[in-house]
């Protein structure tokens, strides 16, 4: 029986996949409450969505603070605050340093099957025209447990699309999304029924 877990989001944008979780828990197909979001724009959708379901939200922007050790002390201390059981990142394009406590309770969702077309610079729009110039046939999405270091972390779970030959990096995209809906409510309701372990580096699902 899963736990209803409290969420931290942090992103960057229009707060696609914010909403995605927020129609979920509606509907009751994810045990789990936003209990806030962190942007790092001004004035982004993601926050505003937020805003408009009474979910606090805060801005924190990098370009405020001197060094990363500030910025992501300032981002620790909203989701400490906030009392999360599990930071979700929804498109987040800011370093954060992650904090020891935080380890095993931060997931990133990527749009490509790590390892191929990930790492720094591989993000968002850039990774579907990277495949559809690579002219592979299959992409897809994947969850993980994010660490300090780019698309590094222990995957969790991982979801396939068909790429075909008369595909646009936009059609591509629209495929991948669909599955990413699917993926990150998956990999939270793992971690709310306390279904996911980390060994050697890798998820076990028990």
């Amino acid at each position: 029986m899963a736990k209803r877990i409290r969420l931290g989001v942090l992103l960057s944008g229009g707060g696609r996949t914010l909403q995605n979780f927020l129609d979920r828990i509606d509907r009751g197909e994810l045990p789990a409450e936003v209990a806030v979001v962190i942007a790092s724009l001004s004035k982004t959708g993601g926050e505003e969505r937020a805003r408009k379901r009474g979910i606090p939200a805060h801005v924190v922007r990098r370009k405020d603070y001197q060094t990363l050790e500030a910025f992501s002390e300032a981002i620790n201390r909203i989701l400490d605050g906030a009392k999360v059981d599990l930071v979700c990142l929804a498109g987040f394009m800011v370093l954060w340093k992650i904090p020891p406590r935080y380890e095993g309770k931060v997931m990133n969702i990527h749009p490509a099957l790590i390892p191929s077309f990930c790492g720094d610079k591989m993000y968002g729009h850039l990774v579907h025209e990277a495949v559809v110039r690579r002219g592979v046939k299959v992409a897809g999405c994947t969850v993980h447990f994010a660490d300090n270091e780019y698309d590094r972390g222990p995957i969790i779970i991982q979801k396939a699309v068909p790429v075909r030959f008369e595909d646009t990096p936009e059609e591509v995209a629209a495929r991948v999304f669909e599955a990413e809906c699917e993926a990150y409510p998956e990999a939270i309701r793992l971690f709310a029924e306390g279904r996911l372990e980390i060994v050697d580096g890798r998820v076990r699902i028990r």
